[in-house]
């Protein structure tokens, strides 16, 4: 069967779907492994590394040849519609923000694997996308706060006096926020961290973070997710973080809920309330961010309350793909695994038994396999399912 690879055609996309290290690895289950020219340029990978570890360079892939197609962005509604019936996709898929193209996946008969939907067990952790690419993002946060903040992270004592540490505030402790906890703790931060979920505060407390406890009722989701809280209750939120939000120097927002637009956590005035020089990082600003106010891929000056200055609000776009060597190597592993997992003597054949391969199913045979996927796409009219 051919596998091919993709070069990425989104803006800022420099992530790639499989390295020399996983086209080895597929070679070995029996598969054919075509990559197109220039596919893992920007991740650092080059023709000739990916020639050298046994795969075939083309100039251009043609789906029509194609058994399976791997991808890191989703694809767009053309692209799917060229498939032939039966070619296997595997990549992410943003299915609750890709509707049109899901129904073209549907459409042209193509089964398709959506890594956002690997189940969250142990068994699957090595095809988790979202968690490997979480990792990447919540690292990268901190740096990209830790440039912008115009005073030292850790504590200095010298003989010119004691400089303090940075306060850093981390809100969401998921795997992104972990992340930027442990990240800015090593950097010599004082962090503390909230969310919703009871289970957060043993995981902040172990990455060296404190948990900030609002004494709101417990809140917990499917898969290890928070749930979405009533507006009620999202108002109470925002009143008892604010006196956080105001002492921190740099505050990082990682809360997301899968398929929903992200939550709102601070306000403009909870911002406007920090002290000047203080940066604020929304890594959910492509779904619409936790602060009010953020635009994706840009940086905007938001006036204190006092007058005296300004806060730095940043809604990181493409977190990712700014580490894109190590962000390919995990994600192309996490493609590569999910690949395995479905090969037998060489042929790329899903068992729909396995827990794993029908969880992450999106379409197959002209169905969209994914419930909630398929009442969005029959509610927005956007074709068969």
């Amino acid at each position: 069967m051919r596998v091919g690879i993709g070069r990425e055609r989104l803006q800022g996309e420099r992530r790639v779907a499989a390295t020399p290290e996983t086209v080895t690895q597929l070679m070995a289950l029996g598969l054919e492994v075509l990559i197109e020219t220039g596919a893992g340029d920007a991740s650092g990978h080059s023709d000739a590394a990916y020639t050298d570890a046994g795969g075939t360079v083309v100039p251009h892939l043609t789906p029509g040849d194609l058994d399976v197609y791997c991808h890191v962005r989703p694809l767009d509604r053309e692209f799917a519609a060229t498939l032939r019936p039966g070619t296997i996709t595997v990549g992410l898929a943003s299915p609750a923000s890709e509707l049109a193209t899901v129904a073209a996946l549907a459409a042209a008969g193509a089964t398709a694997f959506a890594l956002e939907l690997v189940p969250r067990i142990s068994r699957a952790q090595s095809m988790d996308a979202l968690t490997s690419q979480s990792l990447v993002s919540g690292y990268r946060v901190v740096l990209e706060a830790a440039i912008r903040f115009p005073r030292f992270f850790p504590l200095y004592m010298t003989a010119a006096g004691t400089i303090p540490p940075a306060r850093v505030l981390v809100l969401g402790a998921g795997v992104a926020g972990l992340q930027a906890i442990a990240t800015a703790k090593r950097l010599g931060a004082r962090v503390s961290g909230y969310d919703v979920r009871p289970a957060s505060a043993d995981e902040v407390t172990s990455m060296g973070g404190t948990f900030v406890n609002l004494d709101l009722d417990a809140v917990e989701g499917t898969g290890g997710y928070a749930r979405e809280l009533s507006e009620d209750r999202a108002v109470r939120q925002r009143e008892l973080l604010a006196p956080y939000v105001a002492a921190a120097d740099v505050m990082i927002t990682t809360a997301a809920i899968p398929g929903r637009a992200a939550p709102l956590l601070v306000t403009h005035d909870m911002v406007a309330a920090m002290r000047p020089g203080s940066v604020v990082i929304d890594l959910a600003a492509e779904t619409g961010g936790n602060v009010e106010g953020v635009v994706a891929g840009a940086d905007t000056l938001v006036p204190t309350r006092a007058g005296d200055g300004s806060v730095t609000l940043v809604g990181m776009k493409d977190a990712p793909s700014t580490m894109p060597a190590d962000a390919s190597r995990l994600f192309a592993k996490n493609v590569a695994n999910l690949l395995a997992l479905m090969t037998v003597d060489g042929r790329v054949t899903p068992d729909f038994t396995d827990e794993v391969v029908a969880g992450a199913c999106l379409t197959h045979d002209g169905t969209i396999r994914h419930e909630p996927t398929a009442a969005a796409v029959a509610a927005a009219g956007t074709g068969e399912h």
